[in-house]
């Protein structure tokens, strides 16, 4: 879908590199533009993972994307980046904020290189405010955001979410702000400027729950709430039962219906009160009916009274799951040898995942074609790799070389 369109990525970490992943798998052309030693989510992995000397970190979120290796403190390095950001439709950053000027590309420089260009950033915190410059990170946006306090509870403390869903959102909010970007390029013929940030993020994930608290006039008296309960501000049983064997949920459902879908006696003295005031002693009552029973039993009962209800999954069930299998969430890729399991594009166009076209496992993979397409001469190509502006793959020399002999 977006075929023709180019990018150019300074990104490294997760949110910037997230969401011009979702652009890549769209079908853009990104350009991956790695410092000479790379970007550093090669150079780190949560738990340690590395599939053959490749980190996770890396794998999760730099799919269909094309590498070059830039030094951009040099001159040579700077006058390739500058060929590249000519040619793009988008330039996209996550350097703290003024460091991308400082490197020679700031708004009027970028301006001057390719007036129409869509330029787009993504922060902790914003480009300018009092928290500018501070590290921006997603458990630190979870923390500032208030999504620790809501999760948890006074009594039991704040709680990060278990995944760095700030970033992710992020990265997808940034690719959403873009596309609206090149949707105004095409009908005006006009650059914007987009800005995302984890600190919005983390609010935007939260839009229902502040808009509540806030309209309600709430304190933060109302999250102390029985443990089972999944929020402060949905009615019993929004929230996690026990099993004779693991956990469920149980979401919305008319409570003469779970209470005889348990026959529950308990639940049958709670029919018709307001199940928000009383959600404590009800979550109780839901939580002793639940337990007497097999996740195996409770599905039976649930599915034929027509409760809102999951079994609570491991990541090791998700592949033995028949709704993800058949909606292809995941993918089997080679990395070196060793076969892994990436996670998919969330979308489907026309009834397709789409495609892996780039693995881009070495730094600068594609130096030498890029260099190639923006109209370097052999020579010029020899002199850049010389004079270590850019890198190319060890691999893709070798390859080069084998060729040519």
């Amino acid at each position: 879908m977006l075929s023709g369109i180019k990018v150019v990525s300074f990104c490294h970490f997760l949110q910037g590199p997230a969401g011009a992943q979702y652009l890549a798998d769209m079908g853009a052309d990104v350009v991956k533009v790695e410092p000479i030693d790379g970007a550093h989510e090669r150079r780190w992995s949560g738990a340690d993972v590395y599939v053959e000397g490749v980190s996770g970190f890396y794998l999760c979120a730099n799919r269909n994307k094309r590498s070059i290796g830039i030094d951009l403190k040099t001159t040579e390095g700077k006058q390739v980046a500058r060929r590249l950001i000519a040619g793009a439709d988008v330039v996209m950053e996550n350097f703290r904020p003024g460091v991308f000027a400082k490197l020679g590309f700031d708004d009027d420089a970028l301006r001057d290189i390719n007036p129409n260009l869509i330029f787009a950033s993504a922060s902790g915190f914003g480009a300018t405010g009092p928290m500018a410059t501070k590290p921006g990170q997603d458990l630190l946006a979870q923390a500032r955001s208030g999504l620790m306090s809501v999760t948890g509870t006074p009594e039991r403390g704040p709680t990060p979410v278990g995944a760095a869903i700030v970033d992710q959102h992020g990265g997808a909010l940034l690719a959403m702000g873009i596309l609206g970007a090149l949707v105004r390029r095409l009908r005006d013929g006009k650059g914007t400027r987009v800005e995302a940030s984890l600190i919005n993020s983390a609010i935007d994930l939260q839009g229902e729950a502040l808009v509540n608290y806030f309209a309600g006039g709430m304190t933060r008296d109302v999250l102390s709430r029985e443990a089972n309960l999944a929020t402060w501000f949905h009615a019993a049983p929004y929230g996690v039962y026990p099993a004779s064997d693991g956990h469920v949920v149980v979401s919305l459902c008319d409570s003469f219906v779970l209470a005889e879908a348990l026959d529950s006696d308990g639940l049958r003295e709670l029919v018709g009160v307001d199940r928000y005031v009383e959600r404590d002693d009800y979550a109780r009552r839901l939580a002793s009916a639940t337990a007497r029973f097999a996740v195996a039993e409770l599905a039976e009962r649930f599915d034929r009274h027509g409760v809102w209800w999951a079994p609570i999954n491991y990541y090791d069930d998700l592949l033995a799951d028949a709704q993800l299998s058949h909606a292809q969430v995941f993918r089997q890729v080679n990395v070196r040898g060793r076969t892994i399991h990436l996670v998919n594009h969330p979308n489907r166009y026309d009834g397709e995942v789409p495609a892996l076209r780039y693995l881009a496992l070495e730094i600068g993979e594609h130096t030498r074609e890029i260099l190639d397409e923006l109209g370097y001469a052999d020579d010029e190509v020899q002199r850049l790799l010389a004079s270590t502006a850019v890198v190319a793959s060890r691999e893709k020399d070798d390859a080069v070389a084998r060729k040519a002999s």
